[in-house]
């Protein structure tokens, strides 16, 4: 398998977190078995080639929602991908719908904008452009709020930043991320600790590192959130896949 992530231009800064292409290269015979780790982001995927299920057959176009535990699914061997990592404030954006709506599903793309941008998706300058031109006037309020977020270690530290109550703050994560923000930053810790283990040397450092109490709290995190031990992740991962 093949993973291939690209960053998205300063101009979508806490609105996109990654474009990723994906090719199983394997055979067209074959179904291959993956899991994807939670990384606090909605996921909008064209498949190019191939076949894909999660629990069913998924189309050529479709959304992945926030999920709090591993995602085990199969791709057919020459199955390959295109999609947008989004930050669920940019897919409430862009979609008018409550992220709480996909929490631990996917769903069928059909909004033809939706369907126009994921056309683009294996050219980043050109979907950035047009999610720029989708999103107009919202982008950089969302940015501000996306900076609070993304740069803090704790809801106390999320609402100064925002300037909001805690009742606020509950009903902004609420309509725009769908999980609590303890919950919420709970993911983030977690993803930041599972892009980093490639290049981790010693775990308790690593650990201690992304603010985990210590290495047995991180253990208990990855096999919550990744299905097994951060060392075993660590030989198997591909990006925010599991092989």
């Amino acid at each position: 398998m093949e993973y291939r992530d690209c960053q998205p231009p300063v101009s979508l800064d806490g609105l996109v977190k990654a474009f990723w292409t994906l090719d199983a290269g394997s055979r067209a015979d074959s179904w291959i078995e993956h899991q994807a780790t939670p990384d606090g982001c909605i996921e909008l995927i064209a498949r190019l080639a191939g076949q894909s299920r999660w629990t069913s057959a998924q189309p050529e176009r479709f959304v992945v929602g926030l999920s709090d535990a591993p995602i085990a699914f199969e791709i057919g061997g020459d199955a390959s991908f295109a999609a947008i990592r989004l930050w669920p404030w940019t897919w409430r954006a862009l979609s008018g719908t409550g992220t709480g709506q996909l929490f631990g599903r996917w769903a069928p793309v059909e909004d033809p904008r939706l369907v126009r941008l994921l056309d683009f998706a294996r050219d980043p300058d050109s979907a950035s452009a047009a999610l720029l031109e989708m999103l107009g006037a919202q982008a950089a309020p969302l940015q501000a709020r996306a900076r609070a977020i993304l740069h803090s270690h704790s809801v106390s530290d999320v609402r100064r930043r925002m300037g909001l109550s805690p009742r606020g703050l509950q009903r902004w994560f609420a309509e725009h991320v769908g999980v609590p923000p303890r919950s919420y930053l709970r993911l983030l810790r977690f993803q930041q600790a599972f892009e980093d283990l490639p290049s981790a040397e010693v775990l308790a450092h690593h650990a201690a590192d992304h603010g985990f109490a210590d290495q047995a709290h991180m253990a208990r995190e990855f096999r919550r959130l990744a299905g097994q031990a951060a060392g075993r992740a660590k030989a198997r991962s591909r990006g925010p896949f599991i092989s």
